[in-house]
């Protein structure tokens, strides 16, 4: 219990002390995130917040950790490493969709088959048990990879992807704590720390945003803690069995996972790269109904919460009526949006004429002004 908490009190420091030098040396080197049409900030911000998550992060779990008897977390931290050195060449120089693709790859790889980290089992989801070895390493790959991108694309306005991603590791991390597995609970808790920190220069209006570094390193371990506790929970000499923890472990990620995939099935149908960016991912639709930045962050972090507790506390129906249930409520909530939003269009802050508004095809995006549909 007392590494769990220095880990905790560690990362958060380093974090919240390294997280104001960053945004001082970030702006006397201009490595800003620049606005343009499609993004919504409109101040030039530093997204190299990464850098202190990933500080306070390795640091804590390096000095609490007792690798002697958890020694697969050497590539763990091995995996971290390279999606975070990955995401920060993205943060500053930009790098293809395809090579972010392939070293997500690699960080996969290396806590499947060396970290032992892998899907063996549904545990009664559609009728399914025990896995065929290829299928298990395949379904382990796709798990991994859509848990990085889904941290990394629901990180698209200010407290959003920390907030949420504070919420999974907590809980996975409390979880380990009553179960007996303390390495894994500082794991949990060492990003816990280091993201609410970030927070406190995250929250709008933002001082700086965790960019794809960050973003990336969330996504990956919460992937291994929610493998991991599917694993632990169901085993025969578990000490605090959990039922259905598939899909309990699901639902605590279901916000980002199933708007990533709904957002990557969109494009698909469109015949776009899945890659490509837009406006469809849920923070955007809550923008355009005029909801801000904090009341969508805490409408999904609530959101998250009740539904996580209420698989809990249902978890004797089974896990295929506990995951399609959520799905059945994420897409009622998505469908809801749809029909209230308010349609947004985005002008120069020195005001055109009504007559240029209407033959200019692009206007540069300087600040956000809600017009009001006449129709």
């Amino acid at each position: 219990m007392f590494d769990v908490l220095l880990s905790l009190a560690l990362s958060f420091t380093v974090a919240y002390l390294a997280i104001p030098a960053i945004v001082v040396i970030a702006a006397n080197k201009k490595l800003f995130d620049l606005p343009d049409e499609r993004k919504i900030h409109q101040a030039h911000i530093p997204s190299l917040g990464g850098i202190g998550i990933f500080g306070g992060f390795v640091l804590a779990s390096l000095i609490c950790i007792q690798f002697a008897s958890a020694s697969e977390f050497q590539y763990f931290f091995a995996a971290a490493n390279v999606v975070f050195f990955l995401g920060l060449k993205d943060d500053i120089l930009i790098i293809s969709p395809i090579k972010k693709f392939v070293g997500q790859v690699i960080a996969a790889a290396l806590i499947i088959h060396k970290g032992g980290i892998q899907i063996s089992s549904m545990h009664g989801f559609l009728g399914i048990q025990e896995l065929p070895a290829m299928f298990s390493v395949l379904l382990t790959y796709f798990t991994v990879i859509v848990i990085i991108n889904s941290f990394n694309l629901i990180d698209g306005i200010d407290g959003l992807a920390a907030t949420l991603g504070t919420i999974a590791a907590g809980l996975f991390g409390f979880y380990f704590l009553k179960a007996g597995f303390p390495a894994y609970s500082i794991l949990a808790f060492s990003l816990v720390g280091s993201l609410v920190a970030f927070l406190i220069f995250n929250y709008h209006p933002a001082k700086i945003f965790m960019g794809d570094s960050g973003s990336m390193l969330v996504g990956l371990i919460n992937a291994v803690l929610v493998i991991k506790f599917i694993n632990v929970s169901q085993s025969a000499t578990a000490t605090l069995p959990v039922d259905a923890s598939p899909a309990i472990g699901f639902i605590v990620l279901l916000i980002p996972l199933m708007d990533t995939l709904r957002v990557f099935s969109i494009r698909i149908f469109k015949r776009r790269s899945p890659f490509s960016p837009d406006r469809n991912h849920i923070h955007h639709l809550m923008l355009d109904r005029g909801m801000s930045h904090n009341a969508i962050t805490f409408a999904l972090a609530g959101s998250s919460i009740m539904l996580t507790a209420a698989a809990y506390f249902s978890r004797q129906v089974g896990c295929t009526i506990l995951v399609f249930a959520a799905i059945a409520s994420f897409s009622s909530g998505i469908a809801l949006l749809y029909f209230t939003r308010r349609p947004r269009i985005y002008v120069a802050r020195k005001l055109i004429k009504e007559k240029q508004l209407r033959t200019a095809r692009l206007v540069p995006l300087v600040k956000d002004i809600i017009l009001e549909s006449k129709n």
